[in-house]
């Protein structure tokens, strides 16, 4: 029993490792990830926790939420740093972000899971998101949590392109869009976490 469990600890230590590996791999090259990754799994754990997701599920989402935007490795550093508008050839290529960190993750068996969480973390309850266009409860469960969860910190984030929004008006996207971009029920259980989310900003301001 107890070298089973070194063998599992072990494993997982493992496994965590090359998960720190990957995330700093995204920060060489995007120093907007590290700051925007931490936040998103935080957020998703909060929101796990909100839903009574326990164990290994909450694990899942939140490995995933760290690794969600791995596939911007694969997206050139002149779009993917761009001060400027996008084209829409630029903007399909941003697109691919979720197809290629599915494809990095899903080479391992044991991220398996977490990959395809990856991949369907841009999807929209109404269909209309990507890459493949699901909707409502097809979309894994882990994906539609970090979706609220992305989208929260990108409104409320500083970026290279745009100034921070405040949290009224993000708290007004998310009711506006229940049901249109993302899982009604989850979308109230962020909402009642986010007056938490602005105070723990305000005391860890967030990194340029």
């Amino acid at each position: 029993m107890f070298r089973e469990y070194i063998k599992s600890f072990k494993r997982k230590k493992f496994y965590h490792d090359i998960i720190e590996s990957l995330i700093k791999a995204l920060e060489a090259k995007d120093v907007y990830t590290k700051g925007h990754s931490d936040r998103v799994a935080k957020m998703a754990e909060d929101m796990c926790k909100e839903l009574g997701i326990r164990g290994r599920k909450r694990e899942t989402i939140h490995i995933a939420a760290h690794l969600h935007d791995i596939g911007k490795i694969g997206i050139p550093d002149g779009i993917l740093n761009k001060t400027g508008k996008l084209t829409d050839a630029e903007w399909e290529k941003i697109k691919l972000h979720p197809t290629i960190g599915c494809d990095i993750l899903g080479n391992s068996k044991e991220l398996k899971e977490i990959s395809k969480i990856v991949l369907h973390h841009h999807e929209r309850w109404d269909g209309r998101g990507y890459p493949m266009g699901i909707k409502e409860k097809e979309i894994p469960m882990g994906s539609r949590i970090i979706a609220i969860c992305d989208a929260i910190d990108a409104i409320t984030s500083k970026r290279a392109y745009k100034e921070p929004m405040g949290w009224e008006f993000c708290i007004s996207e998310i009711e506006k869009n229940l049901s249109v971009m993302f899982d009604p029920i989850f979308g109230k259980a962020a909402l009642k976490l986010i007056p938490l989310w602005s105070q723990e900003i305000k005391k860890s301001p967030k990194a340029v």
